[in-house]
């Protein structure tokens, strides 16, 4: 008889507790450098690997504990830079090359007891601050939400006599607007709370009566909507997060806290506790499981301490994906899992150029976003992404929009699209080395409408598409690369354009798209097993410049546009393939149609950078997969 551990190459092991889970589930505070100078109630920004934070209260008294000093973080170590030009408690919102200031207690007027609230806002560029427009309510201490030098909010705040605390600001780069008023005053709400137009208010205090609040509030980019409260009252958190449907805060005060609690949407939960409690609204990240809380004040002084928020390893033994163990403490069978249903959208870091009809290659954490369109044209830009943040990188040779794309970071190949100065759809096929582009064999046909391609520079494919005008220009072709030469495949049973691809030369996927009729999206989708196209279960809603990743398998469509049918609309949609059926899943933040994805990094990890609904955009966001662990039952 076989043994399990000969089907499965280990054996079933015994645990006395489960191993941790990735993701939140299993997320943990750990020590990180620390500041270089003690101070609470500071402006944040940035990622895990690119942050800032700048002014500050430090504790030493009228007028020169309110300082203006400035350190941004690069992954493991905090550098003073240029201060600001006005030292204060203050709080911000953005990046750690584009962060804005806001207004706040100065600690400039006579006598010492009364310091000035001053309502003056500034901008850091990456290497000076710049005096900008004040808001039009002189409030300190309100809460914060964006992600963008050029795009937040700030809600809440009091003023010096106590006053009116519910106003909301939006930046646009340049000017404060006001817009709807949040519908409890309070002040010392958490900062970093999410976008522009997706945030939560959360907690505070009350000026009359006196009181730390459990109260939240949803932003929706025009008004303001009380949800499920917080577990624990407190105010002057840090956070971190997209704000509506994801978002993680952390400290506090009254009495320092170590609380951490997430918001999926529609729960607050508790984590795992901050290693040493404080308050100060320090906190910055752009998902729930990724966060850093820099400084702040203890239960005894003002800190530097730094600590940052991040899925853990396994407590007993390393964690492999179909692991099956005994739990002895529950007396129970175990399977640890990694359900595509149980991912999610989070935001990652914004592209530099904002764009649309883009493409992709390489991973979540080393991706490509290559050439693209917006409404000047279009651009041969092209940016690398190293899981927060996109750097531009070697520009193609012939800009375009609408090409195929595959391959990694270093290593991938861009071909045909829509290349206006060409003039029209081109066959150009041009190769990237991680350093520039070179223009090799080109396709075998002129095609646009392609949206990405599948597989690797050296193992690529290239499906469906455009190669002529109207309806029936809509192709079958399914040609390979073998990083020099093309060769042509058994074609699809039905022509289309601009659909979901996924997948690998053995293994692919093709979902929906736009058929021979030039306006009509199908739902139709097709797997290939190496040699043959099969059509397989449909597609729950049709769409056409869509995003695919995965294989013939396991994959995800999301995104796009349909019209005419089911209804016309831009989609935040997102559906998953277990290799018999599609199901809905957890959708985009924003609904969007043709930006770049990662065709095959697997159904579990991938992003999406760029789009357009109706404009371009530079927004990315992040698809992950958490690992988990699940109970075996018998049925």
């Amino acid at each position: 008889m076989s043994k399990y551990k000969e089907i499965k190459g280990f054996k079933v092991q015994t645990l006395s507790s489960d191993p941790v889970a990735s993701g939140i589930a299993g997320a943990t505070w750990s020590s990180i450098a620390s500041l270089n100078t003690a101070r609470e109630s500071v402006s944040s920004g940035g990622t895990t690997t690119a942050g800032i934070v700048a002014g500050g209260y430090d504790g030493e008294g009228y007028p020169s504990g309110y300082t203006g000093l400035t350190e941004t973080w690069n992954g493991s170590a905090w550098t003073e830079t240029a201060d600001m030009n006005s030292g204060r408690t203050t709080h911000g919102f953005g990046t750690s090359t584009a962060l804005i200031a806001g207004a706040g207690n100065r600690g400039v007027s006579s006598p010492p007891s009364a310091p000035g609230y001053q309502n003056l806002v500034e901008s850091w560029n990456g290497s000076a601050w710049t005096e900008v427009a004040e808001y039009n309510n002189n409030k300190s201490s309100r809460g914060t939400a964006g992600q963008s030098g050029t795009a937040g909010i700030v809600f809440g705040g009091i003023t010096p006599a106590g006053g009116d605390g519910n106003y909301t600001e939006s930046w646009n780069g340049s000017s404060w607007t006001e817009l709807g008023d949040l519908n409890a005053s309070r002040y010392n709400l958490a900062t970093n709370a999410g976008t522009q137009t997706s945030a939560l208010g959360v907690g505070g205090q009350f000026p009359s009566p006196p009181q730390d609040g459990t109260l939240v509030e949803s932003w929706n980019g025009s008004s303001w909507t009380e949800i499920a409260e917080l577990n624990t009252a407190r105010n002057k958190m840090g956070g971190s997060g997209t704000g509506n449907t994801s978002l993680l805060v952390f400290g506090g005060n009254p009495g320092v806290k170590a609380n951490t609690e997430s918001w999926d949407g529609s729960s607050w939960t508790e984590r795992n506790d901050l290693s040493t409690a404080r308050e100060g609204n320090g906190g910055f990240g752009t998902s729930t499981t990724s966060a850093i809380y820099a400084g702040g004040q203890d239960a005894t002084t003002y800190t530097a301490v730094s600590e940052e928020f991040s899925p853990a390893g396994a407590t007993e033994s390393l964690q492999n994906l179909g692991q099956v163990y005994y739990n002895s403490t529950s007396n129970a069978y175990k399977v640890t899992e990694q359900p595509i249903s149980g991912g999610t959208w989070a935001s990652g870091g914004s592209l530099n150029t904002a764009r649309g009809y883009n493409t992709g290659a390489g991973t979540q954490t080393t991706a490509l976003s290559i050439s693209g369109y917006d409404p000047g044209g279009t651009k041969a830009n092209v940016e690398s992404y190293n899981g927060s943040a996109w750097t531009e990188v070697g520009d193609v040779n012939v800009s375009r929009s609408e090409g195929g794309g595959f391959g990694t970071s270093t290593a991938a190949n861009f071909v045909g699209g829509y290349a206006p100065t060409a003039p029209g759809r081109v066959a150009s096929n041009e190769s990237w080395n991680g350093s520039a582009w070179t223009e090799v064999n080109d396709m075998p046909a002129t095609t646009d409408n392609l949206m990405q391609g599948a597989g690797t520079q050296t193992a690529g494919m290239i499906v469906g598409g455009q190669t002529s005008p109207g309806a029936g220009g809509k192709t079958t072709n399914n040609v390979f690369y073998d990083g020099t030469n093309w060769t042509a495949q058994a074609t699809l049973n039905a022509p289309r354009s601009l659909a979901a691809v996924s997948g690998n030369q053995t293994s692919a996927l093709i979902a929906s798209g736009l058929t021979g009729n030039p306006t009509a999206s199908t739902v139709n989708v097709e797997q290939w097993n190496g040699s043959a196209w099969t059509e397989v279960a449909n597609v729950n809603t049709g769409g056409y410049r869509l995003v695919g990743s995965g294989n013939g398998n396991s994959s995800l469509k999301f995104a796009g546009v349909s019209y005419p049918s089911p209804s016309p609309g831009v989609y935040a949609l997102t559906e998953s393939w277990n290799g018999t059926a599609w199901t809905e899943i957890a959708d985009l933040s924003t609904g969007r149609e043709g930006g770049s994805g990662t065709a095959n990094t697997g159904a579990t990890s991938t992003l999406m950078a760029g789009g357009s609904n109706p404009g371009v955009t530079a927004a990315t966001e992040e698809w992950t997969t958490p690992i988990t662990n699940t109970t075996i039952t018998v049925s």
